[in-house]
């Protein structure tokens, strides 16, 4: 049985371990599962501060969740057991790491696969399935903005902006989606400014709002957050350059509790998400991933996705906690082999 708080026993050394023995002080008294669910994490040190906070660790405890930390550096053999491995890392080395783990031990639920992960990690496919999706139904339209791959001469931008026939301003983002930072371009010169490779998207005015819809297996959640402002036809002529964004929807950015026009702050109809979300999960193969998605202003019912992340930062998604350990249990229901607790030093 794993004492209560501590962070060692989790293959870490944990800088908020204080809060978490805190957080977890009356879970230690509640009687212990008869298994615990193991959830292997390898993730950057950064990833792992802003996800495996206090509040989670306490209450997948409480649930009977145990998260340990994987080296990725030793074969997943030599570690664990797990159920579950949650990642987010990339390259050769992990992918095949996993894929043994895999074929020794098919059992185990792997959030998500590499090749899918693979798909969201260039903005050039990344909208791919979103724009053969072309979903219309009562609840409204969802598109997915013009935009072209550049990776060549920026002199020769203007060009081939002008035979792709995209209007401007375009919103320019790095070709790999690790990158949050955006550029905002008006003019065919500042387009030769650009650093390719990149994608250039044409900009949609939004109202200044975009919905960050989170996904977590089946469950949905949407929160509001501050995006670039509304462009006219005078912000086009009097401006010139490429206008640098570093991260446009932070969690400081929240517009969730702001006054803001109906029209501009109403989320997308629910039912609509959950087609959305539905397809998009069956399509990439993803379980953990978010939406970044825009209102066309004017509109009530067009819809724009313009970005998406896998295992994006759920840590800033209020009740993230109970979403994610609920959604972990539900993946236990399945008929896991019969194996030695983890705890116990039996393995």
């Amino acid at each position: 049985m794993v004492s209560g708080g501590c962070v060692g026993a989790e293959g870490e050394v944990d800088p908020e371990a204080a809060a978490a023995v805190a957080a977890e002080r009356d879970v230690a008294l509640a009687p212990a599962p008869a298994r615990e669910l193991v959830v292997g994490y390898a993730l950057t040190s950064k990833k792992a501060k802003s996800f495996l906070q206090p509040k989670l660790r306490g209450l997948a405890r409480k649930k009977g969740i145990l998260f340990v930390a994987i080296d990725h550096k030793r074969p997943l053999s030599d570690q664990g057991p797990f159920d579950i491995v949650l990642h987010k890392l990339t390259g050769k080395g992990w992918q095949q790491l996993l894929e043994e783990y895999k074929e020794t031990h098919p059992e185990v639920t792997v959030l998500d696969p590499p090749g899918a992960i693979a798909h969201l990690l260039d903005r050039q496919s990344m909208l791919q399935e979103v724009s053969e999706l072309d979903l219309t139904d009562r609840y409204g339209k969802v598109r997915v903005p013009k935009q072209l791959f550049v990776n060549t001469d920026p002199l020769s931008i203007p060009a081939a902006v002008t035979r792709a026939g995209l209007s401007l301003p375009l919103v320019a983002k790095p070709l790999v989606a690790k990158s949050h930072e955006l550029s905002l371009a008006y003019d065919p010169t500042s387009l030769t400014k650009l650093e390719p490779p990149l994608v250039l998207q044409e900009f949609v005015n939004h109202g200044g709002v975009m919905f960050k819809v989170y996904i977590v297996g089946d469950a949905i959640r949407v929160v509001r957050r501050f995006s670039l402002p509304n462009v006219d036809e005078g912000d086009i002529s009097n401006n010139a350059g490429v206008f640098r964004f570093p991260r446009v929807s932070c969690a400081a950015a929240s517009a969730d509790d702001a006054d803001l026009d109906p029209c501009v702050a109403e989320l997308p109809p629910r039912p609509l998400l959950e087609i959305l979300a539905r397809e998009l999960r069956r399509r990439l193969g993803l379980r953990l991933f978010n939406i970044d998605m825009i209102r066309q202003h004017g509109t009530r019912d067009r819809f724009y996705v313009i970005d998406m992340n896998y295992f994006p930062g759920y840590g800033k998604m209020p009740g993230y906690e109970h979403v994610f350990t609920d959604f972990l249990l539900s993946l236990s229901q399945k008929e896991y082999k019969r194996r030695p607790s983890y705890s116990s030093g039996e393995w």
